[in-house]
């Protein structure tokens, strides 16, 4: 971590609270994949065709049958060193999870304040009535999965052209208002609302971390930038931390 680690480590000593926001090079480091891959029907469609409303309400069987292969290959993959490293951190600090990605593996990890700006593969309800139908269940139900109340079952997961979850985005909001330190890790700072948030943090006089082997749109704004994976990163930091609190 050479110089940065100077940097860093000043600022953890005296932190109380971190908040890490996460992107898809957070999970791409466990080989979750893009879910289009060379061979399969899945070729044939692009993410937008099948993660809207119009599409589910056309075709509910083959946006369910799309999203239970998803889920299937998440539940094949594991937390990363990066995601261990952010629920270790929780020894130390006060530390919040607010991320892009809707695969669960911050949960799995450990971290016990994870806020899904986007929703979570593992979550579906109700349209009709809400009813939550979580943890896979809905896997086990037909081809078009239906409540009792005769209502379709749709996967918890913000499609386009739909809002962010306001309760999710609003406590990702205090938390970025009162922490010490913003982790930027594996995001590219482009999908918005969501990329709102470090930029206010930037406003608030935060002090910003970036972690991203590439440069985003994010990196002019960062005090410290680590051009490594995420994994590598956050284990060092985990590590310092560590060191800090012996």
């Amino acid at each position: 971590m050479g110089i940065y680690e100077d940097k860093l480590s000043e600022k953890l000593s005296s932190a109380k609270w971190l908040v890490f926001f996460t992107g898809a090079g957070m999970s791409a480091e466990s080989g979750v994949p893009t879910f289009r891959g060379e061979d399969g029907i899945w070729k044939k469609f692009s993410p937008r065709e099948l993660a809207n409303v119009d599409a589910f309400m056309n075709n509910p069987a083959l946006v369910t049958e799309w999203y239970k292969h998803r889920r299937k290959i998440v539940r094949q993959t594991n937390p990363n060193a990066g995601h261990i490293a952010i629920a270790e951190l929780e020894r130390y600090f006060e530390v919040t999870v607010v991320t892009q990605n809707v695969d669960n593996l911050h949960s799995r990890a450990g971290s016990t304040k994870v806020y899904e700006l986007h929703g979570n593969l593992e979550k579906n309800f109700c349209m009709d009535c809400g009813t939550r139908f979580d943890s896979g269940g809905v896997d086990t139900l037909p081809d078009i999965p239906r409540c009792g109340c005769g209502g379709l079952i749709r996967p918890d997961i913000v499609w386009f052209g739909e809002n962010l979850p306001a309760e999710q985005f609003s406590k990702a909001e205090l938390a970025i208002e009162n922490c010490d330190i913003l982790f930027i890790v594996g995001t590219s700072g482009i999908v918005f609302p969501a990329a709102h948030l470090p930029m206010n943090a930037k406003k608030l006089g935060k002090y910003l971390v970036e972690i991203n082997p590439m440069e985003s749109e994010l990196s002019y704004y960062c005090d410290v930038v680590f051009r490594e994976n995420a994994g590598k990163s956050l284990a060092a930091i985990s590590k310092l931390a560590a060191s800090l609190q012996a």
